[in-house]
């Protein structure tokens, strides 16, 4: 998809159809005027009429409208002017361009007013991208046809690369969690990421199995053990700052098919399931862009990569596991398989040499339990590293919240047989519990854990998004690497 910045004026742009966005209880202004002008009022008769209200998400084709060039003129609602961000930039964007790529429409135009800032304009581009890429990636007949050529009246350039870069970073992350076990593994996403190391100059390394035992890391070891397929530890490097300057480590659970081990899910439970890994293409979207961007920071990216399976060799209930900082887990339930692989992953990237830690997880039920599934839940060892982290979530219109980690959770993860269990005591507080499991393995350093158990994966479309994955959180961790010092 080419994205081009044009100065024509809207009415004599030639497409295939032009966007033009309108708040609630407002006439035509801007954009949309010039179009109501050239049509002898017809916008302003339909809004008195009740037929266009530019409520958010709203959309009202046009055909053939008199005195404008274009074949189609789409009317997307904005919602309230005061409320305008990017994240409702973002979503108004990819509904219209969701709804304008059910069709083959080889070239589109956008046009807003220039009071768009240029967050809003690199939301809107980011967000054109994502709406024409579905999760309709083995079907003959595609549901979702990308624009071969799309014009962004006015803007700024600036905000246009970026918004390309974050919305193509985004659909890799999406590309990665809707593909089959059967496609991605701990493997083939290693390779993945070496990928994109060569595409954007990185410096990549992979733990094998047998590093992985000298390096000690028993807790990943043991949640691959029921796979033919070996685990991977991958970790990816971009240095934009001097060499002394910190560095913020990204952390993500990459189980790329989850059974729940010995603690079989049922099928229901099983099925999407190849969503498990959405925490570590999270990190490599994410380091993606910070590079493509240019950000004046260095990262590691950390992606802990097993298959949760079934077989003689699986690691069972009463198993107790030393961690690679020398903690023992007694197991009590396998398919709490995320915190262990986090676990190793987190203390290595402590070793590393990381000053603060984000990771990402589609680690618990628990945590959709309390927050459904549109908001990710936050934990930390550090209150002020997670406001900075709610703060970038915020400016980029993703929701977040944050949870409590009150020592009196501590209590519920002590074992009698080993240092700590893998599970809490019942169902309550489960996303809680498991925080403070990660907690154990990342010190000192300011940490905060992101669970996405929710907002990861779609069990059904959006009015601004194909069913599958969402690539949440992609930008929110661009945002925190652009902010965070």
């Amino acid at each position: 998809m080419q994205i081009l910045l044009t100065k024509t004026p809207v009415t004599q742009l030639e497409a295939d159809a032009v966007v033009i966005g309108q708040f609630t209880g407002s006439s035509p202004t801007g954009v949309a005027a010039q179009i109501d002008n050239a049509s002898a009022g017809a916008l302003t008769r339909l809004m008195e009429a009740g037929e266009i209200t530019g409520k958010q998400g709203e959309l009202v084709p046009m055909l053939a409208m008199g005195g404008v060039r274009t074949r189609q003129v789409l009317i997307v609602g904005l919602g309230e002017e005061s409320q305008f961000d990017a994240g409702r930039a973002l979503r108004a964007c990819s509904t219209a361009a969701r709804h304008l790529a059910s069709k083959s429409r080889p070239r589109i135009a956008f046009c807003f007013d220039d009071t768009w800032t240029l967050e809003h304009q690199q939301a809107g581009i980011c967000g054109i991208q994502m709406g024409c890429q579905g999760q309709d990636l083995y079907r003959a007949e595609k549901q979702r046809h990308p624009f071969s050529e799309v014009l962004w009246r006015g803007g700024d350039e600036s905000a246009r690369s970026a918004g390309e870069i974050l919305g193509e970073a985004v659909n890799l992350t999406r590309r990665l969690v809707n593909e089959p076990a059967e496609v991605i593994y701990p493997e083939s996403f290693a390779e993945e990421v070496e990928l994109v190391a060569r595409r954007c100059e990185l410096e990549c390394d992979i733990w094998d199995a047998a590093r992985l035992e000298s390096e000690s890391c028993g807790a990943i070891l043991a949640v691959a053990r029921g796979s033919v397929r070996p685990p991977r530890l991958v970790f990816i490097r971009y240095q934009g700052a001097a060499s002394d300057q910190p560095t913020l480590g990204l952390v993500g659970k990459g189980v790329t098919f989850d059974s729940g081990g010995l603690s079989l899910k049922p099928s229901d439970g099983m099925m999407a399931m190849k969503c498990d890994m959405a925490g570590a293409a999270t990190v490599l979207g994410a380091v993606q862009a910070i590079a493509q961007l240019k950000l004046p920071v260095n990262v590691v990216g950390v992606m802990g990569l097993v298959e949760n399976m079934v077989s003689g060799s699986s690691y069972k209930l009463g198993d107790v596991l030393t961690a690679r900082n020398g903690r023992t887990i007694e197991v009590h339930n396998t398919d709490a398989e995320g915190r262990l692989v986090l676990a190793d992953a987190l203390s290595v990237t402590v070793d590393q040499g990381a000053d603060k830690i984000i990771d990402l997880a589609t680690l618990t039920g628990a945590c959709m339990v309390a927050l459904g599934t549109d908001v990710a839940g936050l934990m930390s060892n550090n209150d002020s590293w997670c406001a900075q982290v709610i703060e970038a979530a915020t400016r980029c219109g993703e929701r977040v919240w944050q949870l409590p980690m009150f020592p009196e959770f501590d209590q519920q993860i002590k074992s009698e047989v080993a240092d700590i269990k893998n599970v809490g005591e019942g169902r309550w507080g489960g996303a809680i519990t498991a925080a403070k499991l990660l907690e154990q393995f990342v010190g000192d350093t300011p940490w905060t854990h992101i669970d996405i158990a929710g907002p990861a994966f779609l069990d059904k479309p959006k009015p601004w998004l194909d069913g599958g994955a969402s690539g949440c959180l992609v930008r929110t961790l661009v945002e925190v690497a652009r902010t965070w010092q």
